[in-house]
């Protein structure tokens, strides 16, 4: 009889207020997608569409709509879906405009091809065998705060912190950076710092000139996006290496990112797929990134487990060795049940935990 797609939306509530330099976050909304076969309705592929206020480009008022309009015309189709033509029914069904949504069916088709067990991708971590090295976040708030969630992330084993910067007082935050390297090296504990383009441009290299005295790996998007002369001039003079983030979403045509990554050349770029439209966005840019030589790891995009579970199996496709941007799965209150399990620094997944998708019915 076909695919079936329905939506239910979710209020994700924060356990803190997770600041940033674009604002504070306290609850989230997202939508749960679900994709069943009539002749097989015990079988259900689940994706999750999640638009970022502020920084999504589909997170636009009338988006209930958009989803249900999509769902339409998924449900009056006759679909049947293979690895062959998943791309082409991505394609042809959700316009660019919207990679959440289109992130979220293709994520909800590959759960529903892999027989409805949650299993995006059948590889070493998704079946346990492999853990995920991703960087301990450490958000935006009062000095002490920070230096709270600092501690918390060494006790609890990460050797790579990524701490958001650009809202507080700057000398503050530099002081953070340096009570860090007082007690450890770069070989020790991995310092990244994300500013979510907080830097004003006529002060950026002043500032990262600052930050090069804390040995970090990198910055995130220093300055705001789509200042791209600007952005190729840090990129070639920063000593403290530059990863793009903001600057990748809108771009969903291919000679476009290889222009773009041909400009600035980043030493890395920073993979959302919710925010990029997703994996098979993300593989391009991978693709591209590699031909560049330039780094790369992939972050999630504050969605809850269902979310974070297709970006880690999806992650682990590759074969990089740098931490990623997983660890957002404690976030919530009420974030969905999962087997991911965050040990020593690492993201698993445990094979003996179940889901737990009532939330869903």
């Amino acid at each position: 009889m076909g695919l079936k797609a329905n939506w239910v939306k979710h209020l994700l509530k924060f356990k803190f207020e997770a600041g940033t330099s674009r604002g504070v976050y306290t609850e989230k909304e997202t939508f749960y997608l679900r994709i069943t076969d009539t002749e097989t309705p015990s079988v259900s592929g689940f994706g999750e569409i999640a638009p970022l206020h502020g920084l999504s480009i589909d997170y636009v008022p009338d988006f209930e709509q958009v989803l249900n309009n999509v769902c339409d015309t998924f449900n009056s189709l006759d679909l049947e879906v293979f690895p062959w033509n998943l791309n082409i029914i991505l394609s042809q069904l959700i316009d660019d405009a919207f990679p959440s949504v289109k992130f979220g069916f293709e994520t909800a088709l590959l759960d529903f091809m892999n027989g409805g067990k949650r299993i995006i991708f059948d590889n070493d971590f998704a079946d346990g065998r492999k853990a995920i090295p991703i960087n301990g976040l450490v958000w935006m708030g009062s000095k002490e705060f920070m230096v709270d969630q600092v501690e918390e992330k060494l006790k609890a084993g990460f050797d790579t912190l990524k701490l958001k910067i650009g809202a507080i007082n700057f000398e503050d935050e530099l002081s953070i950076l340096s009570s860090i390297r007082e007690r450890y090296t770069p070989e020790q504990i991995s310092l990244r710092v994300d500013a979510n383009g907080a830097f004003p441009v006529e002060e950026a290299s002043q500032k990262l000139a600052k930050l090069n005295n804390y040995q970090l790996h990198s910055i995130e998007q220093p300055i705001k996006a789509h200042q791209t002369e600007a952005m190729a001039i840090l990129s070639e003079s920063s000593p403290v290496p530059i990863a793009l983030d903001e600057e990748l979403i809108g771009i969903s045509d291919y000679v476009q990112k290889m222009q773009l990554l041909k400009k600035i050349k980043p030493q890395y770029i920073i993979l959302k797929p919710t925010l990029l439209g997703g994996l098979q966005h993300c593989r391009e840019w991978i693709e591209i990134a590699n031909r560049l030589h330039i780094g790369w790891w992939i972050t999630s995009a504050l969605e809850s487990n269902i979310g974070l579970n297709a970006i880690a199996q999806f992650s682990a496709e590759y074969k990089n060795t740098l931490p990623q941007g997983l660890g957002t799965g404690a976030l919530y209150h009420n974030n969905i049940v999962s087997p991911l399990t965050v040990e020593n620094g690492c993201l698993r997944y445990d094979t003996k935990k179940e889901w737990d998708l009532d939330i869903l019915e």
